[in-house]
């Protein structure tokens, strides 16, 4: 379902980067669509032709990027950090610091990590 959403999603992209580049600019230099008076349609006719579509492509762009938002969305859920916290089954004790929680632990875990005493190089 994914892969299917995003090769429509790209075919929108390109499609609409083509449609903008079909349309004529402000000054004329860079529009390739239209030209001179006998061609299939008049200028005003391609500009609104090209405007329609440029709408329904944008719409369609934001309709495959919100469904593609929503498929991963659906796919994974985020845990929350404080799911991976232990839980403390003993109350928090009044002298202030020799309780189970988690700062005390981690402040265990760093001591025992390192060394007593200064670190000095070995004298060669």
């Amino acid at each position: 379902m994914e892969t299917v959403v995003i090769v429509i999603h790209l075919m929108v992209v390109l499609a609409l980067v083509l449609v903008v580049l079909l349309q004529r600019s402000e000054g004329g230099a860079l529009g390739i669509g239209g030209g001179g008076g006998g061609g299939f349609m008049s200028s005003r006719g391609t500009a609104n032709v090209l405007t329609r579509a440029t709408a329904i492509l944008a719409v369609a762009f934001f309709g495959t990027s919100i469904a593609l938002t929503l498929i991963a969305e659906m796919g994974q859920r985020p845990g929350s950090v404080l799911d991976q916290v232990p839980a403390t089954t003993a109350p928090a004790d009044s002298t202030g610091g020799s309780g189970n929680g988690l700062l005390d632990s981690l402040k265990q875990q760093s001591e025992e990590s390192t060394p007593a005493g200064p670190q000095v190089p070995a004298a060669q």
